[in-house]
């Protein structure tokens, strides 16, 4: 397949004017292929040759200008129109298209809890061509109307507001102007919840087997909604663009969510079938108002080419975060972005593949590098960048730039050039000074502070490793006087904000009265992105009274130091579990409580310690989880019970207790096994081979839904014998018949810490296995192959030689290579942390 290049597009989109799009979808035609329509009306801007994209089951016919065209002139993905005459046209294009399982394209698929089956389209950078032709680049801009037939009985959604005609046929009304990756159709007997709001109708559906779960959530889903929305409608002067506002949570999709305008599409995880936590709905608040920032940042004005990727994602994910505290009853999200967000940032950022937030142009040379950079720089790195400049410029200054930004691009394309230029405008700042020095460098910075004191005076300097300027908070605390049971409380002596580089005269006078403090804290409310270290009096402090920082966010910074220390070899690993057991029982805040443990658990225990390390590892995780369970038997905590439970099972070196509790269908004081706990526990069984195929498949029969068989499919894989494994890496590299999802649920069975011996011969097979796979079944398996196969667990010096040597083959597809690069680099820094302790 030929990949759009940057000069292509640049090329092409001053030669074309691209006025509208008619598609019709026939979605009745079988099972492996539907039938697609499209007739385009653009405008060549002077003579000359060009080419529209599509990638077909099979091209029928296609015309121009009402002229038959040879279908077999179709090269790869691409069509030539040569000699074309500046002036109007038209051209028809007639194809069968196939259905995708993996998440790209036209996704087709069957639920097994009732063998309904639904469609969604996912078109984002290359897939539109899977399912109409099109000249696919996101600066051609243009109108889409579509018709759509499907079975009887079936709903079609799609960007405008939809109709249906009779006989299974449905028009959906034409979109403003928007790129070609942003249209969207859903279809199936879809579970709908229906309202108005500012005079526009809103929806959200769901899977009908998913029919109790969503219209259980369907009042919270809807505050959300209608609070961001207006929310979002004060904070830009532009109305909302579109003619309705539709959220459809689809089955087996590979991203969290997508923007399509008026037709949100999420993964249907979100509509929760079992026990959450608070922080788990806050996050699914947050995708919300994400997506919904992205109708006006990515959908009324969009970037125009995808080096500017971080434009939609940042402004997204900083919007999300911030417009969610703002509006609803979730206000302390930053807590969630400090401590489980901000580090994919920050872990991107100190590998090989990192690059600018604001790459430059040539470092994105065409769609198949742009795909590398979704990543936590675009997201989180990008996001706390905003953070930083907002506190830098003032959120005044900063929405009148956006502001000014969005009616000067409105339906058309922006570049960051632009951004920054709109910004400035708004500021006498320069902008443009702090752009360069953000968004156009890689690396974190490191803040740590230096402390002397006298008789009566403490002063502080900064020692600054990096090139960034800062605006941060300091916050100092002492030691409080009571009796209190655990850690002794700490109490805010003082906030203070200073430069990095000094910015101002008072910046660098640091000298306080009065004795040092026990804790000294950079970055105290976490509005900058730099690894923060902490002073030795103040490490002694945090070691035996982090759980006594009063303020969530404050201790969130300390964790994500300490975080930070143990990656860079500075803190062991055994360190870091051991502050976890002391302090984590008297956590209160759940994001916190989530984040920490899921880095000690699947860093710390899993690749950080040795393995002879280990169970002493999952000792510490088990006394701390069981002492949370205790504290939480009174029933006043059931988000902290929840999480201790989950890791309970997910530590357990013995299967007594957890089996005990699956035969009962109960953890002991709450709570009753939901499916989600029931094959978590059989999952841990498995690996520690104290369950079978007959007990999988008993609780299969119980659960057939697609989240049973993902369940299944895990346990299978984890199951310690060589036909179990065998088997399992069949299924995931050879037949080619697993959905994305599945592939994804086989994959995490796979490797486990506790079968290194039965799976040692596979790591030398992975890596020409997975560079076949992803040559032959694309970018969306390739990065599961990456991400969810990849031996995580085999951490040497062979099986870091194998990496290596697998990173110098060039039949590695981009998409492969990034997540071997990363997964290879990441195993490096394992090797790293086990030398230094």
């Amino acid at each position: 397949m030929s990949v759009l290049t940057r000069d292509e597009a640049q090329a092409r989109v001053q030669f074309l004017d691209v006025q509208r799009y008619t598609i019709d979808l026939d979605l009745t035609t079988g099972e492996e292929t539907f039938d697609s329509r499209t007739v385009i009306q653009f405008t060549a801007l002077a003579d000359g040759d060009t080419f529209v994209e599509l990638k077909p089951a099979t091209l029928r016919s296609i015309s121009l200008d009402g002229h038959p065209l040879n279908p077999a002139d179709l090269d790869e993905n691409r069509f030539p129109l040569t000699a074309l005459t500046a002036g109007p046209h038209e051209l028809r294009v007639d194809a069968a298209m196939r259905y995708s399982r993996t998440g790209e394209g036209m996704h087709r698929f069957t639920d097994p809890t009732d063998n309904e089956t639904y469609l969604y389209t996912q078109l984002f950078m290359e897939d539109v061509q899977r399912v109409f032709a099109a000249f696919d680049q996101p600066d051609l801009k243009s109108v889409f109307a579509l018709t759509v037939t499907a079975p009887e009985g079936w709903t079609v959604l799609g960007n405008g507001i939809a109709q249906h005609t009779g006989d299974g046929h449905w028009t959906l009304a034409p979109t403003p102007p928007v790129s070609t990756y942003l249209v969207a159709v859903a279809a199936g007997p879809w579970h709908s919840v229906t309202t108005e709001h500012a005079g526009l109708p809103f929806g959200i559906h769901c899977r009908r087997s998913l029919a109790p779960h969503l219209d259980a959530d369907s009042d919270e889903i809807f505050d959300i909604t209608r609070a961001c929305f207006d929310r979002f409608q004060e904070k830009f002067d532009e109305p909302y663009p579109f003619d309705s506002y539709d959220q459809a949570f689809v089955p087996e999709f590979n991203a969290g969510a997508m923007e399509n305008p008026g037709l949100v599409t999420f993964r249907d995880e979100f509509v929760y079938r079992s026990a959450v936590t608070d922080t788990e709905r806050q996050t699914r608040g947050m995708v919300i108002a994400h997506e919904m920032a992205h109708m006006w940042f990515g959908d009324l004005v969009t970037l125009a080419w995808w080096d500017d990727i971080w434009l939609n994602e940042s402004f997204a994910e900083y919007m999300g975060y911030q417009t969610l505290a703002e509006a609803t009853s979730f206000t302390d999200t930053w807590v969630d972005f400090g401590v489980a967000r901000k580090g994919w940032g920050y872990d991107a950022d100190q590998r090989p593949s990192t690059h600018p937030v604001a790459p430059d142009p040539a470092a994105v040379p065409d769609t198949a590098s742009a795909m590398l950079n979704f990543d936590g720089i675009s997201y989180a790195k990008g996001a706390s960048a905003l953070r930083q400049l907002v506190a830098w410029l003032g959120e005044k200054d900063f929405l009148a730039g956006i502001n000014t930004h969005f009616a000067r691009h409105k339906f058309a394309n922006a570049t960051l050039a632009d951004f920054i230029d709109n910004l400035a405008s708004a500021t006498d700042r320069d902008v443009h000074a702090w752009a360069d020095q953000w968004l156009r460098t890689t690396g974190v910075d490191t803040l740590t502070p230096h402390i002397t004191e006298t008789d009566t005076t403490w002063s502080l300097t900064v020692d600054h490793q990096g090139t960034r300027p800062h605006r941060i908070t300091v916050g100092t605390y002492d030691h409080a006087i009571d009796t209190q049971a655990g850690p002794e409380r700490l109490v805010l002596r003082d906030r203070f904000d200073i430069g990095i580089p000094h910015d101002t005269p008072q910046d660098s006078a640091t000298a306080r009265t009065g004795r040092r403090p026990a804790l000294v804290v950079l970055n105290d409310n976490d509005l900058t992105y730099a690894k923060i270290r902490l002073d030795p009096d103040s490490w002694n402090t945090v070691l035996n009274n982090l759980s006594g920082i009063p303020d969530a966010l404050t201790r969130a910074v300390v964790w994500n130091a300490a975080r930070d220390m143990v990656r860079d070899g500075e803190l062991a690993p055994t360190t870091y579990l051991e502050a976890a057991r002391t302090h984590l029982p008297h956590e209160t805040d759940l994001a916190l409580l989530q984040g920490v443990l899921a880095f000690a658990d699947t860093q710390v225990a899993a690749r950080y310690v040795t393995p002879g390390q280990r169970p002493a590892a999952l000792a510490t995780l088990t006394a701390l989880t069981r002492d949370l369970i205790r504290r939480t038997e009174d029933g006043t905590h059931p988000g902290l019970r929840l999480t201790a439970v989950r890791h309970y099972i997910d530590a357990a070196t013995q299967p007594d207790t957890i089996h005990g509790w699956l035969t009962d269908g109960t953890v002991p004081g709450g709570p009753e096994l939901d499916p989600e706990l029931r094959w978590r526990i059989l999952t841990r069984l498995a690996v520690l081979g104290a369950t079978d195929e007959t007990a999988i498949a008993a609780e299969l029969r119980a659960d057939p839904s697609a989240t049973g068989q993902e369940g299944a499919a895990r346990c299978r894989a984890a199951l310690p014998t060589p036909e179990a494994k065998a088997a399992a890496w069949h299924a995931l590299f050879t037949d080619d018949t697993l959905s994305n999802y599945l592939f994804t649920a086989t994959a995490q069975g796979f490797w486990q810490p506790e079968q290194t011996d039965l799976v040692t011969a596979y790591v030398p097979r992975y890596y020409p296995e997975a560079t076949a796979l992803a040559a032959r079944r694309g970018p969306a398996i390739a990065e599961a192959a990456g991400r969810h196969a990849f031996p995580a667990h085999a951490i040497d010096a062979d099986s870091l030689h194998l990496g290596e040597q697998a990173l110098t083959d060039q039949a590695l597809t981009p998409a492969l290579r990034r997540k071997l690069t990363d997964q290879i680099d990441d195993l490096r820094r394992a090797l790293t942390v086990r030398d230094a302790h």
